[in-house]
């Protein structure tokens, strides 16, 4: 089937999936019991904060080419996003610019040949006490990523939790794989088998699946994404011991952070197969 503006239109006009993301809108959720702030916007506003202090903010943005018929095309594919980057959820900010298509350490192209994806990301930077910085997935309202992920065809989220938030044994080396896009989840799945890395479902607390149609991962052109939720001790396990800080982590990955880097793009590229564009 061909993908074009005319058939996009026509299915989001009857996607389950953005009509409840269109209803969310009009009614913002709650601020959690758990959270300091109840959106990015609150964030931002907070005067005791200073960006590129406490936080900072990290995106490209590939040009359209509308000179060349032959290269232009209508949507962008794929945007990555770490919501949770730096000191909150550490290593997500690494795997962000390397599932994009650039090395953490120089963001030199990698591999070379591409392709690079669109990322944003959000960092906390604090030398300690990041988890305050944390703003819940439905709550992200930072006006670029959502402009990011509305004008992409696809969304794939990063994000850190531990064993015991992903309903696993302590000590659990795996990846929660979420998000309302169904065909995304099952090539990450299929992609991460062949990687010998543990991958399950997500399942039942909402944000760890990535199931609410307000979470920034499915705020997508489709109304719907992809989420990964990494544990823990798999994210320590992607770079040199001693190494896994903010400051060390991106010139001392590991072949896992590899592995897991070259599964998830594989699973990117066949669902972009599965999307052609006129």
């Amino acid at each position: 089937m061909n993908l074009n503006r005319r058939t996009l239109i026509t299915a989001l006009a009857t996607a389950p999936a953005l009509s409840l993301a269109t209803s969310a809108l009009k009614n913002s959720p709650a601020q959690a019991a758990d959270e300091t702030y109840a959106s990015n916007t609150a964030l931002y506003a907070d005067s005791t904060l200073t960006e590129g202090v406490d936080y900072g903010r990290r995106s490209r943005r590939h040009m359209i080419d509308d000179l060349s018929p032959s290269a232009r095309t209508p949507f962008v594919r794929t945007t990555v996003i770490a919501p949770h980057g730096g000191g909150i959820e550490g290593g997500t900010s690494e795997l962000c610019f390397a599932v994009a298509g650039y090395h953490p350490a120089d963001l030199a192209p990698t591999p070379a040949a591409g392709p690079i994806h669109d990322f944003w990301m959000f960092e906390g930077l604090r030398p300690s006490n990041n988890s305050p910085l944390h703003v819940t997935s439905t709550h992200c309202d930072d006006p670029v990523a959502r402009s990011m992920c509305a004008g992409s065809l696809n969304v794939l989220s990063l994000h850190g939790c531990s064993a015991s938030q992903a309903g696993l044994e302590a000590g659990a080396q795996a990846v929660l794989v979420g998000g309302l896009n169904a065909t995304f989840r099952q090539y990450l799945m299929e992609e991460f088998a062949k990687a010998g890395i543990r991958a399950v479902t997500a399942s039942g607390e909402e944000e760890i699946a990535g199931i609410s149609p307000e979470n920034i991962c499915n705020r997508s052109l489709l109304g719907m994404g992809a989420q990964l939720e990494t544990t823990t001790d798999l994210r320590a396990a992607m770079f040199a011991a001693g190494k896994n800080t903010r400051a060390d982590r991106a010139t001392n990955t590991l072949p896992l952070f590899w592995s897991f880097v070259n599964a998830v793009r594989t699973a990117t590229e066949r669902v972009e197969a599965a999307q052609p564009m006129l």
